[in-house]
C-alpha cells in the first residue's frame, strides 16, 4: 500500500513539473529567467522521473533490474547535483529581470561558489567509480546521489528562505501569495527529507513513508506555480490558454492510460489485459455526454468573459479616439493589445510602410501575424502582432481580427476630432490675433505720434552747435531709445497683422535682394554672408512681404548669434517631387540646445537681454500662413551651428502646370 502511495506522489509530481516544462517551452520568452526556471524544473522532474521509474520497476519485477537501477540513479544524481545552485540563480534571475532589483557583488560570489559544489561532489565521488581496479558505475552513482540528497535538502531550505523573503517584501498580491505557498510547502518537505535522511533509528518502512510524504508534498510548489500562471496570469503564462488546455488534456489522458494499465494488471488472473483495456477505453464513450455537460458551461463562461473584456477594450479605445491625437491613440492601442493578450510585440502602421521589415517576435522564437486595416475596400494600414512563444491561439487571433475591423473607424474618429480641435484652436488664435492687432494698432497710434514729436524736438536740439557735450550725448541716447521703441512697435504690428498670401513670388530674386540689403551690415559685423541660389527663377505661392520678413529675421538672427564674426549662408533648392521650394538659412553660431529648440517659436520667448521674443514667432507664423513648414536643426558640428529649414509650395507656371 505504501508503494502505491509513493507511486501516486511520484506520478503527480512528475506530471506537475512536466506540465510546467511544457508551459515554459510553449511560452519561450527570451529571458535568462525563463531558461533558469526551465532548468530548475527539469532537475526536479528528473528526480521525480527517476523515483517513478524505480517504483514502477519494483512493482513490476519485485526489485529493479541492475540496468534500470543504474539509469534511475543517474537521473536522480543529475537532478540532485544542480538543484541547489539552480534554486539560488532562478530566484536571483526573478529578482533582477521580473522585479527589477539590482544585483550585487556578493550575489555573484555566492553564485560562483554554489556552482562549484557539483564539481566538488563529483571529485569526492570519483573513487566510487573504481573498486579494486574495476569500473563500478552503480557505486559511483550512488555516492553522487548521496551527496546530491544533501544538495536537495539545502536547496529546499534555501527555497523556503527566499520564498519568505518575497512574501515579506513589498510586492504584488500574487507574489506575496505565491511566496507564502512556496514557503509553507518547502518547510514540511525539508523537515521530512531531513528526518528520513538523517535519522539512523528509523526502520525502512518509516523511511519509505516519510519519502512518500515528501514526494507528495513536493508537488505542491509546482501546482502553485501552475495555478497562479493559469488563474492569475503569473509571468504572462496564462495567455497561452490553448496550450494550457492541451497540456491538461494530455495529463488526464496519461493518467487514464496509466490507470488502464494498472487495472489490467490487477484483473489479469480473471481477464486478459487486452480485454480489460478495451472495456475501460469503451467506457469513455459513455463519459462524453457528462463531460460535455461539465465542460460546455465552463467554455461558454470563458467565451463570454473574453468577449466581454474585448468589448470593454474596444469601448475604451473608442473613448480614447474621441479625444483626438491619432499618434497617441495608436501608441496606447499597441500597449493595451500587447498587455491584454500577453504578446511579445505589437505594431500598428497607418499608413502601412511597404519598405518596412515585417514584425518579428522577441528572440525570433514566436509567431507573427499581419492583419490589414481596411476602409472602403482599401488597405489604409496594418496591425502586426507577435507572440513570445508558440503560435497565436485561436481566441487571440479572432480578437485581433475583431480589433483590426474596429481600428479604421477609431482612427477616422480621432482624425476628425483632431482636425476639429485644430480648427477650433486656429479660430481662437485668429480671434486672439485680431484682438491683439486692434490693440497693437491702437498702441501704435497713441505712442508713435508722441515719439515722433519727441524725436523731432531732440533732433532740432542736436543741430544746435552751442549745445553742451554732455547734453548732446544724452539727447543722442534718447533718440536711439526712441528708434528702438519704434522698431518694437513695428515688430508688434507685424506679429499681429496677417500677411496677404496666394501671390506668385519670385523667390530667387527676393532672396538675392534680401541678402544684398544686409551685405553692409554683415561687413560691419565681420560676418561672411553667402548665398546659393538656382540659376533659373523659382516662383512660390506666398506673400512677397511675408517671405522677405522671414528671410530678414533669419539672417539677422544668424548675424546676431556671431558677435565675433562668422558665416551666414542662405540656399534655395526645389525638392525631388518638384512641388515645393526648400530654403535653408545656416550659421556658425554657438547652436541651440534641445530644451530651447522646443520654445524658440513661441511668442515672447527670448534669450537676448534686449529682445522682444517675436522674431522667430513671426517667422513661424508667416511660414504657416504661406502653407509651408519650418524646422530647426542644431547643433550641426562640434556642438556649434544652427540651420533653419523651411519649405514653401511652388506656384504653378504661367500655363497653370507645374514648374519645370
Amino acid at each position: 500500500m505504501l508503494g502505491y502511495i509513493r507511486l501516486v506522489g511520484l506520478t503527480t509530481g512528475a506530471l506537475v513539473y512536466l506540465f510546467i516544462l511544457a508551459l515554459i517551452l510553449g511560452h519561450r520568452r527570451p529571458r535568462n529567467f525563463e531558461r533558469l526556471l526551465f532548468l530548475l524544473t527539469l532537475s526536479i522532474f528528473l528526480i521525480y522521473a527517476a523515483g517513478l521509474l524505480q517504483t514502477n520497476a519494483e512493482i513490476q519485477y519485485g526489485s529493479a533490474p541492475a540496468v534500470t537501477a543504474v539509469f534511475c540513479a543517474g537521473l536522480a544524481a543529475l537532478g540532485s547535483l544542480f538543484f541547489l545552485p539552480l534554486v539560488w540563480q532562478t530566484f536571483l534571475g526573478y529578482s533582477r529581470q521580473v522585479r527589477g532589483e539590482p544585483g550585487s557583488l556578493a550575489q555573484r560570489i555566492i553564485t560562483a561558489g554554489l556552482w562549484l559544489l557539483p564539481l566538488v561532489a563529483v571529485g569526492l565521488s570519483a573513487g566510487g567509480f573504481s573498486q579494486g581496479g574495476r569500473f563500478e558505475l552503480k557505486s559511483g552513482l550512488m555516492l553522487l546521489l548521496g551527496r546530491g540528497k544533501l544538495g536537495v535538502n539545502a536547496g529546499i531550505v534555501l527555497c523556503a528562505l527566499l520564498s519568505l523573503r518575497i512574501a515579506l517584501q513589498p510586492s504584488s498580491r500574487i507574489e506575496r501569495r505565491l511566496g507564502v505557498l512556496l514557503f509553507c510547502a518547502s518547510v514540511p518537505v525539508s523537515v521530512l527529507l531531513f528526518i528520513s535522511n538523517g535519522s539512523a533509528s528509523l526502520v525502512e518502512y518509516e523511511i519509505d513513508a516519510l519519502a512518500a510524504s515528501a514526494f507528495l508534498v513536493g508537488a505542491v510548489p509546482g501546482a502553485a506555480v501552475i495555478y497562479f500562471a493559469v488563474k492569475e496570469n503569473f509571468l504572462d503564462y496564462g495567455s497561452q490558454r490553448n496550450l494550457v488546455y492541451a497540456l491538461t488534456a494530455m495529463s488526464i489522458a496519461v493518467l487514464y492510460f496509466a490507470l488502464v494499465r494498472r487495472v489490467s494488471g490487477w484483473l489479469e488472473p480473471v481477464l486478459p489485459p487486452e480485454a480489460t483495456a478495451a472495456i475501460l477505453i469503451f467506457v469513455l464513450i459513455f463519459l462524453f455526454e457528462p463531460l460535455e455537460r461539465l465542460i460546455g458551461p465552463v467554455l461558454y463562461r470563458r467565451f463570454r468573459e473574453r468577449f466581454g473584456k474585448l468589448q470593454v477594450l474596444s469601448g475604451e479605445l473608442r473613448e480614447r479616439a474621441g479625444h483626438g491625437d491619432v499618434a497617441r491613440l495608436i501608441a496606447e492601442t499597441e500597449e493595451r493589445i500587447q498587455r491584454e493578450f500577453g504578446l511579445g510585440a505589437v505594431r500598428i502602421s497607418v499608413p502601412a510602410d511597404p519598405g518596412a521589415q515585417a514584425l518579428e517576435s522577441p528572440g525570433g522564437l514566436g509567431h507573427a501575424v499581419r492583419l490589414p486595416l481596411m476602409k472602403e475596400g482599401k488597405e489604409i494600414g496594418a496591425l502586426e502582432a507577435a507572440s513570445t512563444g508558440s503560435y497565436l491561439t485561436g481566441e487571440t487571433s479572432a480578437a485581433l481580427e475583431f480589433l483590426a475591423e474596429q481600428l479604421p473607424a477609431m482612427i477616422d474618429l480621432a482624425r476628425l476630432i483632431e482636425e476639429k480641435l485644430r480648427l477650433e484652436r486656429e479660430l481662437a488664435e485668429r480671434e486672439r490675433m485680431a484682438v491683439l492687432g486692434q490693440m497693437a494698432a491702437s498702441v501704435s497710434h497713441n505712442l508713435r505720434n508722441p515719439l515722433s514729436s519727441m524725436k523731432t524736438v531732440l533732433q532740432v536740439q542736436l543741430e544746435n552747435p552751442g549745445l553742451p557735450f554732455d547734453v548732446r550725448h544724452d539727447c543722442a541716447l534718447v533718440v536711439d531709445e526712441i528708434d528702438r521703441m519704434s522698431a518694437k512697435l513695428t515688430q508688434l504690428l507685424r506679429f499681429a497683422k496677417p500677411s496677404v498670401n496666394g501671390q506668385r513670388v519670385a523667390a530667387v530674386a527676393l532672396a538675392k535682394q534680401t541678402a544684398a540689403l544686409f551685405g553692409r551690415d554683415a561687413e560691419r559685423r565681420n560676418v561672411r554672408l553667402e548665398s546659393a541660389c538656382p540659376s533659373r527663377e523659382v516662383f512660390v505661392l506666398a506673400s512677397g512681404d511675408g517671405l522677405s520678413e522671414v528671410l530678414s529675421n533669419l539672417i539677422v538672427n544668424g548675424m546676431e548669434a556671431q558677435p565675433e564674426g562668422g558665416r551666414v549662408r542662405i540656399s534655395l533648392e526645389t525638392d525631388v517631387a518638384g512641388d515645393r521650394l526648400e530654403v535653408v538659412v545656416e550659421d556658425d553660431g554657438p547652436g541651440i540646445s534641445r530644451e530651447l529648440r522646443a520654445k524658440i517659436f513661441e511668442p515672447y520667448f527670448t534669450t537676448k537681454a534686449t529682445g522682444t521674443g517675436l522674431g522667430l514667432s513671426i517667422v513661424a507664423r508667416r511660414v504657416a500662413e504661406m502653407g509651408g513648414t519650418i524646422a530647426c536643426e542644431s547643433p550641426l558640428h562640434e556642438g556649434k551651428g544652427t540651420r533653419f529649414r523651411l519649405t514653401l509650395p511652388l506656384a504653378p507656371d504661367a500655363e497653370g502646370g507645374r514648374q519645370a
